[in-house]
Parts: structure tokens; C-alpha cells; sequence
């Protein structure tokens, strides 16, 4: 029985291995999302700051932002301070059996726990595109994935107080994705949009991105990824019902991603009459992200039309953000945001446990906290050190300016 269980225990920690290194994937997807959807002249800067952000947020997850989240008093407000991962799991506790034996390694949460933090950066990322200063945004990266993140964390996958107030987000459509969204939303309020991005008439004018294909790339790494995000947080694997769990949330999945990109597609083909890339781009991501609050409860036709209701949303907010002048380069906010809270008020009518109270306020609770908080950091390091590049320098491109080369130098017209 002892082999069982250990050979139990090590199948469940490798699932959740695996499954964060396909979230790591994303990363990447982030990246070339991102690096396909600004100008050239901007696209070495965007790049490092995809590389540079995951790298400190898997060391600020580390050392203080792990200990954060999952060691807080249940049901609290306030977190507990601490530091590093604590100890792993013995092998009497893992054979001791019953409910509250450890069924994968410590390790292995951490590891697939930090690569959630990162996707919650990676959407900042792109929003503040083409006109922030590097190190404005790595010195907010830290406070962000050390503190900010890990407190509401805390307050939901931590067992405070919006677990306790029935909370529902399976996957983080909440947690993560509209809580990195309610970050970008600062950090775009207090730095304001691209020059010549609007007119002083009230008109808009668009900025096209330098490599379709680049984001069609990363288009298909998000969605390739989010197979771990999503069915890796059944968190095992090792029993006939779990495997069951993974194969349906891996289907409602897709589903939902392939319902978001025909519902994107047939709305901007029927409101632009045309076909629009970005947009059908932008639905799929939206489809995935509406699904990802609760991916198992639905059926796969239920999953697929909760994706294209998300396809839908997206198209109309980004629109919408635009009138509003707010300035997303990559539509960060309306994927991530917008259509994150959909996901989230959508639970209770697939999920029996859910109501529509709880989500209410994890909704306000995540978002209120976030927001106000980032938009506090923001305002602190607009004063210390700036957080917008000058006129000429993005004019020229955030790439000579901040990082000292070019991603296309072959197609450079800057003064050499």
C-alpha cells in the first residue's frame, strides 16, 4: 500500500511539474504576442522586459511572495510576513493517509504557483507598451509579484477572506488575469497614451503592430500553454475521477479558445467588414480567459459559447477603450480585464456551489485592492524617478534608448 501511495504522490507531482513548465511556455507566447503587436522600433525593449519580469518574479515569489500566500491565518485580511518556501513534505506525513495527507510536493506548488505570478506581469507588460521607462517598470514588477499579488492571492487560493466568503475562481480568470489587468489600468491611467495615438479632435488613429505573424506565434504558444494553466489547477491526476477532471477542463479549454476566435471573427468581419487579425487574435486569448474561472463544470458546447460570449466582449471593449482614450497597444486590459470579470460571473451558472454574491465580491475585493495599490506605486515612482520615456526618445524608439540596440537594425532609419 506504501508504493501505491508513493507512486501516487510522485505521478501528482510531476502533473503539476509539467504543468507549470507549459505555463512557463507562456511566457514566451507573452513575449511574442507582445514583441509582434508594437512597432519595430520598439521590440528589443519589449522583449527584455518579458525575460527581465519573469525573472524577478520568480525571485520575489521566492523570497517573500510564496510565504505570503499560503502562509496567512485562514479567513484573515491581513497576511502574515515571511520569508522563502519552509519546509517539504516527510514521507510519514505523505504515508500517513487521510484527507490532510500531502498528495504532491511543496516544491512542485511553489514552482507551478510562481509561474501564475509572471502571466499576472507579462499582462502589464504589454499594456504599458512603446512608452514607459524600463526600470520604472522592473522596480514595479518587484512590488507587484512580491506583495501585491501574493496579498489577494492570499485572500482567495490562501484560504482568506474571500475563500471563506465562497469565492469561486478555478483557475485564476480573477486572481491572476484581471488582477494583473487592474495593474495595467494604473499604470496606463498615470502614463497616458502613445503619441499620435489621438487627435485633438476626438479622433483615433491606429498604430499598427510590425509582425503579424509574431503574434499569431504567440497567439498559439498562449493557447498551447494554457492547457497547464488550466489543468494543472485540478492539482491531480492519480485517480480515475481526477483524470476525468483533466481531460474535461483540457476539452473545455479548447472549446472555449476556439468558440472566442469564430465569435471575434464574425463580429469584426460584421461591425468593420473586415476579417481583423488582431481582433480574432484578442478573442481567441478572450475565450481562454473566460473559461479559466471555471473549466470543469460546464459541458464542452456550454465552455465553447461561455469562449465566444468572451470573443464578443473583448471586440467591443477594446473599441470601447479607445473612446475612452485609454491606450493599450496590445488590448491587455480588455482581454484580461474586461473578460475576466465575465468569467467570473459566469460560474455560478454551470457550478452549484458558486452565487453570484461571492463573485460580486471577489470581483470588487481583487480588483479594488490591486488597482489602488498599483496605482500608488505608480504614483510614487512617477515622483522618484519617472515613468515615461521623453518625446524624442519614443519618437526614436524605446529600443535605442533604453536598451542601446535594435531588434531589425537592417530596417533602422534612427540617426546613426
Amino acid at each position: 500500500m506504501s508504493e501505491l501511495t508513493e507512486l501516487s504522490y510522485a505521478l501528482d507531482t510531476f502533473y503539476f511539474l509539467i504543468c507549470g513548465v507549459l505555463v512557463m511556455w507562456m511566457a514566451a507566447g507573452f513575449s511574442m504576442l507582445e514583441a509582434g503587436l508594437v512597432r519595430s522600433k520598439n521590440t528589443a525593449e519589449i522583449l527584455t522586459k518579458n525575460i527581465a519580469l519573469f525573472a524577478i518574479a520568480c525571485t520575489m515569489y521566492l523570497l517573500v511572495g510564496y510565504y505570503i500566500m499560503y502562509s496567512s491565518p485562514e479567513g484573515g485580511i491581513l497576511p502574515n510576513l515571511g520569508f522563502l518556501l519552509g519546509g517539504e513534505n516527510s514521507v510519514d506525513a505523505v504515508l500517513a493517509g487521510g484527507d490532510d495527507a500531502p498528495y504532491y510536493s511543496m516544491r512542485a506548488d511553489y514552482f507551478f504557483q510562481v509561474v501564475f505570478v509572471a502571466t499576472a506581469m507579462s499582462i502589464v507588460s504589454g499594456a504599458v507598451a512603446e512608452r514607459m521607462k524600463l526600470w520604472a517598470f522592473l522596480a514595479f514588477a518587484v512590488v507587484m509579484t512580491a506583495v501585491i499579488y501574493p496579498v489577494s492571492g492570499f485572500w482567495t487560493w490562501g484560504g482568506g477572506w474571500l475563500d471563506a466568503a465562497g469565492f469561486s475562481d478555478f483557475a485564476g480568470s480573477g486572481i491572476v488575469h484581471m488582477a494583473g489587468a487592474a495593474a495595467a489600468l494604473a499604470g496606463v491611467l498615470i502614463l497616458g497614451p502613445r503619441k499620435g495615438k489621438y487627435g485633438k479632435d476626438g479622433s483615433i488613429f491606429a498604430i499598427p503592430g510590425a509582425n503579424l505573424p509574431l503574434a499569431t506565434l504567440g497567439t498559439f504558444i498562449l493557447w498551447m500553454g494554457w492547457f497547464g494553466f488550466n489543468g494543472g489547477s485540478e492539482l491531480k491526476v492519480s485517480d480515475v475521477d481526477s483524470a476525468n477532471n483533466v481531460a474535461q477542463v483540457l476539452v473545455n479549454t479548447n472549446a472555449a479558445a476556439a468558440g472566442g476566435v469564430i465569435a471575434a471573427l464574425i463580429l469584426a468581419k460584421l461591425w468593420f467588414r473586415k476579417a481583423d487579425l488582431t481582433m480574432t487574435l484578442n478573442g481567441a486569448l478572450a475565450g481562454l480567459v473566460a473559461i479559466t474561472a471555471e473549466p470543469l463544470a460546464p459541458s464542452a458546447l456550454g465552455a465553447a459559447l461561455i469562449g465566444a460570449v468572451g470573443g464578443a466582449i473583448v471586440v467591443v471593449s477594446i473599441v470601447a477603450m479607445d473612446k475612452l482614450k485609454i491606450d493599450d497597444p496590445v488590448g491587455a486590459i480588455s482581454v484580461h480585464g474586461v473578460v475576466g470579470i465575465w468569467g467570473l460571473l459566469v460560474v455560478p451558472l454551470s457550478n452549484g456551489d458558486a452565487t453570484f454574491g461571492a463573485q460580486l465580491l471577489g470581483i470588487v475585493g481583487i480588483f479594488a485592492w490591486v488597482f489602488l495599490a498599483s496605482l500608488l506605486v505608480w504614483v510614487v515612482l512617477k515622483a522618484v524617478m519617472g515613468i515615461r520615456v521623453s518625446e524624442e526618445e519614443e519618437y526614436e524608439g524605446v529600443d535605442l534608448a533604453e536598451c542601446g540596440l535594435e531588434a531589425y537594425p537592417e530596417f533602422s532609419v534612427a540617426k546613426k
